[in-house]
C-alpha cells in the first residue's frame, strides 16, 4: 500500500506591529528645552507662570518645586505603569502627583517659611499643572523609566528657565531690583545675588502686573519664533544646490 504523503500547512505565525522607534535621550532633552518648550511652545502652566513671576526669587522656587514633582510623578509612573490598569489610569496619576506636591509643600513650609509664604496657594496647585499631567500620559506611561525621567527633567528645566526669565524681566522693570529674596530660598550665600540695578522712580508699574506677564510672554515667545524661523531658513540656504551659468 503506497503511503500517502500528508502535507502539513505552516503554522500561522502571530503578526507582529511595528516597532515604535524610541526617541533618543538628546531629542528628547532638545525637545524639552526648546523645540517643544513647555511654557513657548505648548502654553501649559499659566496660571502660574503668569502669577508667580514678578519677582526671580518666588519663579526659580517655584521651578524648583515643579521639576521635582514632575522628575518623581514621571519616573514613579514609568515603573509601574505594566501594573496600571488603563481604565483608572488618571485618577491613578492625579493621587500620586497630588500625595507627591504634599510632601513637597511641607518641606517648603518647614524649611524655606518665606518662599513658602511668596508662593501661596500656587504651590498646592502644581497637582493641577497640566505640563506634570501631560508627561505621565503622553510619555512616561509608554517609555521606560529612563527616558521618562530625562523627559521630566527636560520639560521640567525648560519650564523653569521661562519662569526665571520672565520673572527676571518682570522684576527689573517693575521694581528696579534683580533676584532679590535668594537668600531666602538658597541660603545666606546668595544674599550677595540680589542687586538693585534702577531708581523706584524709573522703573513700570505695569511690568509686575498682570498685564505685564502677558506682554513680557509675548515677547518671549515672539523672540523664540523668530529664532526658529531664522534657522529654518539657514538649513533652507545650505540645502539649495547653486546655479550654474553656462
Amino acid at each position: 500500500m503506497a503511503d500517502k504523503v500528508v502535507k502539513r500547512e505552516p503554522k500561522a505565525q502571530a503578526t507582529k506591529g511595528p516597532k515604535v522607534p524610541q526617541p533618543s535621550l538628546i531629542s528628547i532633552i532638545v525637545k524639552g528645552l526648546w523645540k517643544e518648550n513647555p511654557g513657548l511652545c505648548q502654553l501649559l502652566g499659566m496660571c502660574p507662570l503668569l502669577a508667580v513671576t514678578t519677582s526671580a526669587a518666588s519663579a526659580l522656587g517655584l521651578g524648583i518645586a515643579t521639576i521635582l514633582v514632575i522628575t518623581l510623578s514621571s519616573l514613579i509612573v514609568s515603573l509601574l505603569r505594566t501594573f496600571i490598569l488603563r481604565e483608572v489610569r488618571i485618577p491613578i496619576y492625579v493621587l500620586l502627583i497630588a500625595t507627591i506636591v504634599t510632601v513637597v509643600c511641607f518641606e517648603v513650609e518647614a524649611y524655606y517659611p518665606k518662599l513658602y509664604q511668596q508662593l501661596g496657594i500656587y504651590l498646592a496647585l502644581i497637582v493641577t499643572n497640566c505640563i506634570i499631567m501631560g508627561r505621565a500620559e503622553a510619555f512616561a506611561g509608554r517609555h521606560g523609566p529612563l527616558a521618562s525621567t530625562v523627559d521630566a527633567l527636560a520639560c521640567g528645566i525648560g519650564f523653569t528657565a521661562v519662569l526665571f526669565v520672565l520673572g527676571a524681566v518682570r522684576e527689573i522693570l517693575g521694581s528696579g531690583t534683580f533676584f532679590v529674596g535668594a537668600a531666602d530660598l538658597l541660603g545666606p550665600w546668595a544674599q550677595s545675588l540680589e542687586v538693585h540695578l534702577i531708581d523706584g522712580s524709573h522703573t513700570y508699574l505695569i511690568a509686575i502686573l498682570p498685564p505685564g506677564g502677558f506682554f513680557v510672554l509675548a515677547l518671549l515667545i515672539a523672540l523664540k519664533n523668530a529664532l526658529d524661523q531664522r534657522a529654518r531658513d539657514r538649513a533652507q540656504k545650505r540645502m539649495r544646490i547653486p546655479s550654474i551659468n553656462v
